[in-house]
């Protein structure tokens, strides 16, 4: 299969300056080490040049982009308002409008007792809205726009907003009166995700990062006063942490949490007294995750709930007094089955959030001591909790969605177990094509077999009556890093590969969380191949079960997912049709010897420390996919798109590994676009974020089904 084109065109020609990197006794030389240097022009000229072929190779597709775009448009319902959850005498939601790229946050009183939101059926303003923040006035004519924090005061005067217009991840911070509608003159730049509101309002915590961006320390800014007088609170030193700043449910307690990616700590503070000390909850011990919460009942007795994983593998949830808080009693005990991933404290009951046999599940404790299971039938979902921000509620908030049924909000009676269905994210007809129906389409749950026997679940939907004799196109995403859990969810712009065909498929490779704690650690460090192998290994099966063919095969990946489809198509290059890679992580090696760059050192808890171990640094060298491009070997056509101001996955990367591979391999071609001004999740507005998936659809589509 090969790219469609309308003429033949030369890819552009990266100069190559051989840079010697030596570590451990080993020499790589680095012929695209210059990329890394942003303000060289020669740089910014090659990126350009990378544009341009992308333009001029994809230059037939352009007409599909726009059907596509106008499927994405056409299903999606462009006015629109989010289902209202209430805080205290407010119901807060955020709408769209047609037209305008972003959302805009309000709020409306309650009236009475009212306990089901209010909606409008046409996504119309609710009657006496206040508008909180217009994200469309925020962007004025800037290309770029990310919200960082948006945290109303608990009494409902002041809100805490910060803002990124070059989408590096570097946010001011800015405290708006939400009484007399101004904005404090004092503003905080270079702030990071996470903020907290003290019980009166009178204090706003937020957090700062270090030159690597690691947010490292927590401030107290009293309202009112300079911010030249900010008092710092907390500094984590161990530059493998994380800390960040909220507020519990309950608001009882300010909790500082810091962690690394195999240790956490979490520290405590009177909300009611923002001036006091934050005290330890449990010193960090090497490898022992913690997270607390709080809970106090109707006669006022006080909890804390620690989730935590000391001598269980998949966490169990204990209970400790806000006294002793390092003396644990177990409530929920571990299950070698059951991976608990979440607590949700209420005053009446508890709401836990677990993984089993590969799906989610959640599971009411009532305080008379019953419980109840929420129960949903599909062979193939996502439930996980909503927005709940009353601590008092008896109904909870919770989302579900399967792979052929959208978005869907629920009310749970946590008495009675009855929910509601508050609303299904709807699917607008296109004209000519009838209303969507998902009984139209069908999901399976099948097992993929890895080279050493471990059975991968894949998650799999198309229409009905797909054939299985290898001639759909289909495709295969993939993350498989950080325990992170792609589960069965719906898209809109799914939809237009569904209708032309496509089967698509989820590989829940090693890595991941789906299975557990051990699914994950099987996947990392110097299990990391198994990742790659177990992708394989599902793209083989699709095959082999007659769901595709080799050829008609595309992966796709982002970030870490990046990675993945990088080295598994160096692994097997002939077991795929294509390869789409967003924000890829693909000179992995190269990045973290760096601990100069952001996230690197943090990240060695996660693939290991090759700038020190000498058996991580030859692993990382093995799986890399810019170190192990195969000179001559014949590759499929890639389609890499990045970002010029990404802080997480440098730009350099899928620059450097399309340089090479345009230089090196055949087969292809090898495609790069970069947004010049975009962060680590792309382009900012909806519809620019939908123009630009409609380009990577339309490459999906022609890269599988033509013949050129």
């Amino acid at each position: 299969m090969s790219t469609e084109r309308t003429e033949r065109t030369e890819a552009p020609a990266a100069k190559r300056i051989p840079a010697e990197r030596t570590h451990h006794s080993d020499t790589f030389v680095d012929e695209y080490a210059w990329l890394a240097d942003k303000e060289n022009p020669d740089t910014i000229a090659f990126l350009e040049a990378e544009n341009a072929y992308t333009e001029a190779m994809t230059a037939g597709q352009a007409g599909l982009r726009e059907t596509i775009f106008g499927e994405i448009k056409g299903r999606t319902k462009e006015t629109d308002l989010s289902v209202p959850s209430r805080k205290r005498g407010w119901w807060y939601y955020a709408r769209t409008v047609q037209g305008q790229q972003y959302a805009v946050h309000c709020r409306r009183a309650a009236r009475g007792d009212d306990e089901r939101p209010p909606m409008t059926q046409d996504g119309s303003p609710l009657d006496g809205e206040e508008i909180l923040l217009d994200g469309n006035e925020l962007a004025g004519d800037k290309p770029y726009l990310s919200l960082g924090e948006f945290s109303v005061s608990p009494d409902g005067t002041r809100l805490a907003y910060s803002t990124d217009y070059a989408g590096d991840e570097r946010y001011t911070l800015r405290v708006k009166d939400l009484v007399t509608g101004e904005i404090a003159a004092d503003e905080i730049p270079d702030t990071y995700y996470g903020s907290a509101w003290s019980r009166d309002g009178s204090a706003l915590f937020y957090v700062t990062v270090d030159d690597a961006w690691r947010p490292y320390r927590i401030w107290r800014h009293l309202i009112g006063t300079p911010v030249a007088q900010d008092t710092m609170v907390f500094e984590e030193t161990d530059e493998r942490f994380f800390a960040g700043v909220w507020l519990t449910r309950s608001e009882r307690y300010l909790v500082i949490s810091t962690s690394s990616k195999l240790t956490s700590e979490d520290w405590l503070l009177d909300a009611g007294d923002p001036a006091g000390e934050f005290r330890v909850v449990v010193r960090r011990r090497q490898g022992i995750e913690y997270g607390v919460d709080h809970q106090v009942s109707a006669d006022g007795t006080e909890r804390l709930l620690i989730l935590h994983n000391d001598g269980a593998e998949n966490f169990e949830l204990a209970t400790a007094t806000p006294d002793e808080p390092a003396v644990w009693t177990p409530l929920v005990p571990h299950r070698a089955d059951t991976r608990l991933m979440d607590v949700g404290a209420f005053r009446d009951h508890l709401v836990l959030h677990y993984r089993k046999d590969g799906l989610t599940g959640l599971r009411i404790l009532r305080a008379d001591g019953t419980d109840h299971e929420v129960v949903f039938g599909e062979p193939v979902y996502t439930v996980m909790p909503g927005a709940n921000p009353e601590y008092e509620a008896r109904l909870f908030r919770l989302g579900f969605v399967s792979l052929v049924t959208p978005d869907s909000i629920y009310d749970c009676d946590t008495a009675t177990g009855e929910l509601t269905l508050l609303r299904q994210h709807p699917v607008l007809e296109l004209p000519g094509r009838g209303p969507y129906r998902s009984e139209e389409y069908e999901q399976h749950r099948e097992w993929a077999t890895a080279s050493d026997g471990t059975r991968i679940p894949i998650s799999i939907v198309c229409r009905k009556g797909t054939p299985q004799d290898g001639s759909a196109p289909f495709l295969l995403y993939g993350y498989g890093s950080y325990e992170i859990s792609r589960d069965p969810s719906f898209s809109i712009p799914r939809l237009s590969l569904l209708d032309r065909g496509f089967g698509y498929a989820i590989a829940h490779i090693r890595g991941g969380g789906e299975l557990g704690r051990h699914w994950y650690d099987d996947g990392k460090i110097l299990n990391k191949v198994n990742s790659f192998t177990d992708f394989v290994a599902c793209a083989r099966h699709l095959a082999a079960a007659g769901w595709t063919s080799p050829g008609r095969l595309v992966a796709r990946g982002g970030s870490a997912g990046g990675l993945l489809v990088g080295a598994a198509v160096n692994m097997a290059p002939d077991a795929f049709g294509g390869v789409a890679a967003q924000v890829p992580f693909v000179d992995a090696l190269t990045s973290i010897l760096d601990p100069s760059l952001p996230l690197t050192v943090t990240e060695w808890e996660e693939w290991g420390d090759p700038l020190h171990d000498p058996a991580v640094y030859a692993y990382m060298k093995s799986y890399s996919p810019y170190e192990n491009i195969a000179a001559g070997a014949t590759y499929p056509p890639i389609l890499a798109i990045t970002s010029l101001n990404d802080t997480r996955v440098l730009y350099t990367e899928p620059a450097k590994w399309v340089a090479k591979l345009q230089a090196t391999a055949s087969g292809g071609p090898f495609l790069l676009k970069t947004e010049m001004i975009a962060g680590h999740g792309g382009r900012s507005g909806r519809y620019d974020a939908w123009h630009e998936e409609a380009m990577i659809l339309a490459w999906i589509v022609r890269t599988a089904t033509s013949d050129g």
